[in-house]
């Protein structure tokens, strides 16, 4: 793991622009639809604030997002003590954000109902202690545990904040401290790069009572080596999709396409992309997902604030409403809540 991952995402993860981002409004699409989303962050970074009050913006910005699932992304890690023990910082300092939400106070929403944290799984076994802690901290809200596995050949693609080998999924030390999630009820997120699909496979195989959960489409890339490349790299991703979803216990999140990794580059443009030009554009990865893995195994989600590089959290939602336009009304419960709930385990 990095030794000091904080700053290496501060210096790597782009801040939004809110003067941009405010030349778009757009009517909420089905307002009373209800939403858990299962995936953003929490931090605050130099100039990157992104706190209860700032999350609080983008959820009353018009739909119905009932609970929401915070993610990991290396935040408020204890400053002293065993390096392995550090993380509990994390989600000692979300489960604040938690209770604070569960006041009342801050609306209806139950923000970070459910929590993911990190735990070293290359530890091996020794993993089993960080792993108690985190579910202690979490006071009945720590759900699981990523690692990222996020690693590429080219400079000009960051490596996941662990600094990962190659194939870390792959390493028996790393199954040793996987195995260990069950003791606990704890889920996997699955996080890496278009081109490593086959390691979650294998992983899944190796662990098929293990639930686990695939983060942004497995990071599609398309820079470096792989601009240009776009319709190329669909197609191996389209199978290398298909084949992962044979699996029962691994489940799909359907966003993280707004980021700089997947090379749109709609933040270079006068103006933010709308839902409809977004729905347009990412939908064969949504299709592809869903017709594989059935809306049983996938839920929409924000990703935010990484995501809001590319455009605000009301358009992402009618993104997806969109995208989810001709689907039955069991279907969007699924895709927009029920999935998320059932996977999380969450009292909603």
């Amino acid at each position: 793991m990095s030794a000091d991952p904080t700053s290496l995402l501060e210096v790597r993860i782009p801040g939004p622009n809110p003067d941009w981002l405010s030349q778009i409004n757009e009517e909420i699409l089905e307002p009373d639809l209800p939403i858990v989303d299962p995936h953003h962050h929490l931090w605050d970074m130099r100039g990157k604030r992104y706190l209860l009050d700032e999350l609080m913006e983008d959820v009353n910005s018009g739909h119905n997002i009932v609970a929401t699932v915070f993610l990991e992304c290396a935040a408020m890690y204890r400053a002293d003590g065993p390096e392995h023990m550090r993380p509990l910082g994390e989600t000692e300092f979300v489960n604040g954000i938690a209770a604070m939400s569960a006041s009342g106070r801050y609306g209806k929403t139950k923000v970070c109902a459910g929590i993911v944290g990190f735990a070293d799984l290359t530890m091996g076994a020794a993993v089993e202690d960080v792993l108690a802690a985190q579910v202690a901290a979490g006071n009945g809200r720590f759900r699981g545990t990523r690692y990222g596995a996020g690693w590429s050949e080219s400079p000009l693609i960051n490596d996941s904040h662990t600094n990962p080998s190659e194939h870390v999924y792959l390493e028996p030390t790393f199954r040793e401290g996987f195995a260990k999630l069950a003791k606990f009820d704890l889920s996997f997120e699955a996080w890496l790069y278009h081109t490593h699909i086959g390691d979650v496979s294998s992983l899944a195989d190796a662990f098929p009572d293990q639930r686990m959960v695939l983060n942004h489409f497995a990071g599609p890339m398309a820079i470096g080596p792989y601009a240009g490349k776009r319709d190329e790299i669909f197609v191996t991703w389209q199978k290398d999709i298909r084949e992962l979803a044979k699996r029962p216990n691994v489940y799909a999140k359907l966003g993280g396409l707004g980021m700089v990794l997947n090379g749109y580059k709609f933040e270079d443009q006068p103006k933010p992309p709308g839902s409809e030009l977004l729905a347009d554009t990412w939908r064969p990865y949504f299709e592809t997902a869903i017709e594989a893995f059935g809306p049983d195994r996938c839920m929409f989600e924000s990703n935010f604030p990484v995501d809001k590089v590319t455009s605000s959290y009301a358009v992402y939602w009618n993104c997806f409403k969109r995208i989810a336009s001709g689907a039955s009304a069991e279907e969007k419960r699924a895709l927009f809540h029920d999935t998320a709930a059932r996977f999380y385990k969450l009292d909603l």
